[in-house]
């Protein structure tokens, strides 16, 4: 007999305690059969909710954080390998994925690993005993819709790690034979086929729209969504990668727009369904950027993982967010515990559409107030980040280190008539935080014990600027200039900024990088599009502000190689797929390792 004993704790314990004698001579209290959970519709409402709770990477890609809520800072590891930010708490660093950032990722494994069988053996037993449920048909078609869903993006959080996995769609048994019990890996191309198929089956079995309690649960457009990034970096790697181990991994270049077109469809279908449109409600335009992060249900959101205040240590559905990445005051006397780097910042252009790229040498020299330093940026900036002067919570955040003296000799500590040489926030990072997620009215001073786990915000999965982003992207490449044009020009427009006149696959990848900065984007965009060897291989920088007592200007210093010296990104070819492992291929030596890890 199975036992389902974390599906005995989401059921209400007062309908156990109030079973009559006879019931509980039955069976155990803390173990509910096999037959009970196919024959009652909450324990398999249960059920089907674990299957979220198992799938950790629907939190950022991170491991160890449930679909309870994300108590600690793993979420942030998918932004963290990349080049858009490191974690900063020299002393402490907790981050386990850090350190595969300078070339660490070896057979091992380790990095943001995912190797989802057991949650896609719960979905296909859900899948197999659901329709024999004295559920309703309309409920059945739903149910295993959703958990087909659920299965599709299991195979994608996969297959765009590992390239080629095995396909198992049926419950395996020990008496199995050993070839379905230890099965060969598929080619990379059937499982994106399987992922599309599967959403193509299954769509409009979905609700057109989620509402109340199914808010979290995908929608029809939830699906497409899916199939339109999963169909977008089928044909990314068909069009820039190569084909190896007899297409295990790879896909051959000829399907490139067959995958292309796939996204491109799926995407217009959102788009065209009226259901969604960009955010635009706050004259503001760096802080309608924020609020599309902060206003819950907004028009932008089309699948999320949802969270509420109340501290995940204590049974709420709280994430960590604010209080890692707030600024201080914090209660730990930290925050900032991820910092952007200077060349993401810079990436992020003028109003005008001019590049944002500052001239290092001219910037560092004479003085500077913030105000002219970052003039006429693109509003999605302060909407991103906060740095020297950024009002937070009613003041003026300080990272200045050192102070100028009237004799131009600068000193780093103790205070010079009443100003003091540092600042009161972190200035041995890049200068640079992360506002965007960030709920001003959240209590950062509330986590001394614990009580970090309350923020609100909802994680976006999938939202309609990526549809549009995905959609110009797969257009472009299939020669459909125009609406690539179209498409990018309205999130610009959004933004507050320029349109272009023209449009190139390099002005699609910068609005991708920029729009979707720390969303968990653009590790897997360099991964698809093929540039993280030279992307991920760099040394990259930070910024320092050096009050002129003076003037109450800033001497301003670029920070090479923030990381220090012994930390240098390095990405190398094999990368680009995440090893098996010993510990699987030993398991099963059918799994025939991925080329370059020995």
């Amino acid at each position: 007999m199975k036992t389902y004993q974390f599906i005995a704790l989401l059921v209400c314990f007062s309908m156990l305690m109030a079973c009559n004698k006879q019931v509980l001579d039955k069976q155990p209290l803390d173990i509910i059969s096999d037959e009970n959970v196919w024959h009652d519709q909450a324990l398999i409402n249960a059920y089907l909710t674990h299957i979220y709770y198992e799938m950790s990477f629907l939190a950022n890609e991170s491991g160890g954080n449930g679909w309870n809520g994300d108590a600690f800072y793993a979420e942030f590891e998918n932004n963290e390998i990349a080049d858009e930010c490191f974690p900063q708490w020299r002393d402490w660093n907790p981050s386990t994925a850090f350190r595969y950032k300078y070339g660490n990722l070896n057979i091992g494994g380790g990095l943001l690993e995912y190797w989802g069988y057991s949650t896609i053996r719960a979905i296909n037993e859900f899948v197999e005993r659901v329709p024999g449920s004295p559920l309703s048909p309309n409920d059945i078609k739903a149910k295993l819709a959703e958990a087909r869903f659920l299965r599709a993006f299991c195979y994608f959080a996969m297959v765009k790690r590992y390239g080629g996995v095995p396909i198992i769609t049926r419950v395996q048994h020990v008496t199995d034979p050993q070839d379905q019990l230890y099965p060969a890996r598929d080619k990379e191309e059937a499982v994106y086929d399987f992922i599309l198929s599967e959403i193509d089956s299954i769509a409009n079995d979905l609700p057109e729209v989620v509402t109340g309690d199914n808010l979290g649960r995908p929608s029809k457009y939830a699906a497409l969504a899916l199939k339109s990034r999963a169909a977008l970096y089928a044909g990314s790697i068909a069009e820039f990668g190569a084909v190896d181990l007899n297409g295990v991994v790879g896909i051959p270049a000829a399907k490139a727009n067959t995958y292309y077109q796939a996204a491109y469809d799926a995407s217009d279908s959102i788009m065209a369904s009226g259901h969604y449109k960009l955010y635009d409600l706050d004259a503001d335009k760096a802080m309608n950027f924020r609020n599309i992060f902060l206003v819950k249900n907004n028009t932008e959101a089309i699948f999320v993982k949802r969270h509420d205040n109340v501290n995940n240590f204590t049974g709420g559905n709280g994430w960590s967010i604010d209080f890692f990445n707030c600024p201080r005051p914090q209660a730990w006397s930290r925050g900032l515990y991820d910092q952007a780097y200077l060349e993401l910042a810079e990436a992020f252009e003028h109003i005008d559409g001019s590049p944002g790229t500052l001239d290092r040498n001219a910037i560092q020299q004479g003085l500077w107030t913030t105000d002219a330093l970052w003039a006429n940026k693109d509003p999605r900036f302060f909407g991103t980040f906060y740095t020297q002067n950024t009002l937070w919570k009613g003041n003026k955040l300080d990272f200045h280190r050192g102070i100028r003296l009237p004799d131009g000799t600068i000193q780093t500590d103790g205070s010079y008539n009443g100003i003091l040489a540092n600042g009161d926030q972190d200035y041995e990072g890049t200068g640079i935080g992360i506002i965007k997620y960030l709920d001003e009215s959240h209590d950062n001073m509330a986590g001394a014990n614990s009580g970090w786990p309350t923020s609100s915000q909802d994680w976006q999965i999938f939202r309609y600027a990526e549809t549009l982003l995905n959609y110009a992207e797969a257009a472009f490449e299939l020669g459909k200039t125009a609406d690539a044009l179209n498409a990018v020009n309205q999130i610009r427009a959004r933004a507050g900024i320029a349109p272009l006149a023209a449009v190139t696959r390099d002005n699609i990848r910068h609005e991708r990088r920029v729009e979707l900065a720390f969303e968990g984007h653009r590790y897997w965009d360099e991964r698809r599009w093929r540039t993280a060897v030279t992307d991920l291989s760099k040394p990259l920088s930070g910024i320092r502000y050096i009050l002129d007592v003076s003037t109450g200007k800033y001497q301003l210093q670029v920070i090479n190689n923030v990381d220090g010296a012994s930390n240098v990104p390095q990405f190398r070819p094999e990368n680009y797929y995440f090893p098996i492992t010993i510990a699987r291929t030993s398991n099963n030596p059918k799994l025939v390792e991925n080329p370059g890890y020995h």
